[in-house]
């Protein structure tokens, strides 16, 4: 299995995720539905908490990314977990609020934010802006002028790394959409002037190389590349930054050729590369952040279908159709994104019969996963099961179609479940039509 939350029945048959029978639960809710393990988000935020206290020191925390799913039920684990956030829209910020988070301890990216967006961040209390560009820098100090208050920032800058994984979520090239570069100087440009506004405290520095990343060194490399620039900026203008936020991306495993992921080895292994570049250069640790968000929830969820019809085409592909589809699993409409894809019912049977796993959605991209093995007896009603699908699939889902969003249903303790989030039904998809 790829994950250790998946096992099975006791004679074999059905397949269970987070100690629960997913057969059972399907009939229970419905599908599609996700699920979520809530014990294995705990578990891996605590890892996360005490491999940071380990290696970096009390002060440093890790940030959970709001995006990879957000909803009340996720703030209040990361309340009672300790974890702090970021946000990266109003609607995140709302929801953590509405969730009863300390927003203090939240931290508010995107390369736009609007000057709504930069009123109701500061009117709610968010502890950090990290500013993305020169204009923005401006607005949070004309936002916070207005207020009679200093705001906490963090500058995003771009490294110059290349973390060779999907183009479409690679973040830390210089000629990424996000933050400023340092190659090009402006980087230094937009530290000086930071400093020099009256509202602005500059706490510090913050990059993101990308996402989905296993290469060896690229978080090595980035803290490298960013506390040379804080030794240079002391040098400079005589300020030492006293926070870096190395961003997040670490990676997941979806299929069996995935590597695992150990979260205290690869924090090790990034503090000793920023101890060392300290020493070397001759400036204080920061107080680090990272911001992990698939790897907390990912591999804590999971997305069942009923399969509906199975078309065979002899000598050319066999085709499963499932009762979802890129509205609520769109990573392989948008990425090519590998899954694995299992039969919950007929765990017990051979996979012998090659398909793509479709959606339902009037749209020929409309895939869940192409080239799947599943038993050959596989029929309508059967039950499929998307693992690791955790992240970026109910944050990303859409009512293309007109389909309504799916349950959301947290799993705890072997035996407890509950709805974290209504599926949402027909009447809901008019609700604002006038």
């Amino acid at each position: 299995m790829i994950c250790d939350n998946l096992t099975l029945s006791e004679d074999g048959k059905h397949l269970l995720f987070a100690g629960q029978d997913t057969v059972e639960l399907a009939e229970k809710y419905g599908t599609p539905v996700y699920l979520l393990d809530e014990d294995k988000i705990r578990e891996k935020c605590r890892k996360y908490k005490s491999a940071f206290k380990k290696y970096f020191g009390s002060e440093s925390v890790p940030l959970y990314a709001s995006k990879a799913n957000s909803f009340k039920g996720i703030y209040k684990i990361m309340a009672e977990e300790g974890m702090g956030i970021d946000v990266v829209s109003a609607g995140e910020i709302y929801t953590a609020f509405m969730a009863g988070y300390d927003l203090s301890r939240a931290y508010f990216h995107s390369n736009n934010k609007t000057d709504a967006d930069i009123t109701y961040a500061m009117e709610k209390g968010v502890g950090y802006f990290v500013c993305d560009n020169e204009e923005e820098l401006h607005a949070i100090q004309n936002e916070a002028k207005k207020r009679n208050m200093k705001q906490k920032i963090l500058l995003r800058l771009t490294p110059g790394i290349d973390p060779h994984t999907f183009e479409a979520i690679s973040t830390g090239k210089v000629d990424s959409k996000f933050g400023t570069p340092i190659e090009t100087g402006q980087a230094k440009d937009i530290t000086e002037k930071a400093l020099s506004l009256s509202n602005i405290d500059l706490k510090g520095f913050h990059c993101h190389v990308g996402s989905q990343v296993f290469a060896e060194d690229v978080f090595e490399r980035g803290a490298r590349v960013m506390l040379e620039f804080i030794a240079q900026m002391k040098e400079d203008l005589g300020y030492e930054a006293c926070e870096l936020d190395l961003g997040g991306g670490y990676g997941v495993r979806y299929t069996d050729g995935d590597p695992y992921l150990d979260i205290d080895k690869k924090v090790s292994e990034v503090a000793k590369a920023a101890k060392d570049a300290c020493k070397e250069l001759g400036i204080n640790l920061p107080v680090i952040h990272m911001e992990p968000g698939r790897s907390i929830v990912a591999d804590a969820g999971m997305v069942l279908y009923t399969v509906g019809s199975i078309k065979r085409i002899p000598g050319y592909k066999n085709y499963v159709s499932v009762d979802g589809g890129m509205s609520d699993s769109p990573r392989y409409a948008l990425y090519k994104a590998s899954y694995t894809c299992l039969a919950a019912n007929k765990m017990d049977e051979n996979c012998d019969f090659t398909a793509s796993v479709v959606g339902r959605l009037c749209e020929s991209g409309d895939i869940i996963q192409e080239k799947v093995n599943l038993p050959s007896s596989i029929q309508r009603g059967d039950i499929i099961a998307l693992c690791t699908a955790g992240a970026y699939h109910y944050s990303m889902s859409s009512n293309y179609n007109r389909l309504p969003k799916p349950a959301t249903i947290m799993l705890r303790n072997g035996n407890e479940n509950y709805v974290a989030i209504k599926g949402e039904t027909l009447e809901d998809i008019i609700r604002n039509d006038l």
